[in-house]
C-alpha cells in the first residue's frame, strides 16, 4: 500500500522534474537559449544533485529516480543553451 507521504514525495517529484520542460521546449523550438540563466541552472543541479545524494542516504526510490530525471533535462538544457548559444 503506498502511503500519503510518498505520494505527496512522488507528486511533488514528478512536478520539479517536469518543471523545466517547458523551457527545454522552448529552446529547442526557438533554436535560441539568451534567456537561460546558467547560474539558476548550476545552482539547481546542485540541489538535484543533493537530493540524488539525499535519496541513496534515505534508502527512497521515488526521490533517487525523479530527481535523476530532473537533472537529464536540466543537463539536455544546459547542451542546448550551449548549442544555441549566438
Amino acid at each position: 500500500m503506498v502511503s500519503t507521504e510518498q505520494i505527496v514525495g512522488i507528486g511533488a517529484g514528478v512536478c520539479t522534474g517536469v518543471s523545466l520542460l517547458p523551457q527545454l521546449i522552448k529552446i529547442y523550438k526557438e533554436k535560441k537559449s539568451e534567456s537561460v540563466s546558467w547560474g539558476m541552472l548550476l545552482i539547481l543541479m546542485t540541489g538535484l544533485v543533493g537530493w540524488i545524494w539525499y535519496g541513496f542516504l534515505k534508502s527512497d526510490l521515488p526521490i533517487i529516480v525523479t530527481n535523476c530525471f530532473s537533472v537529464i533535462v536540466n543537463i539536455a538544457i544546459m547542451i542546448l543553451s550551449i548549442k544555441y548559444k549566438k
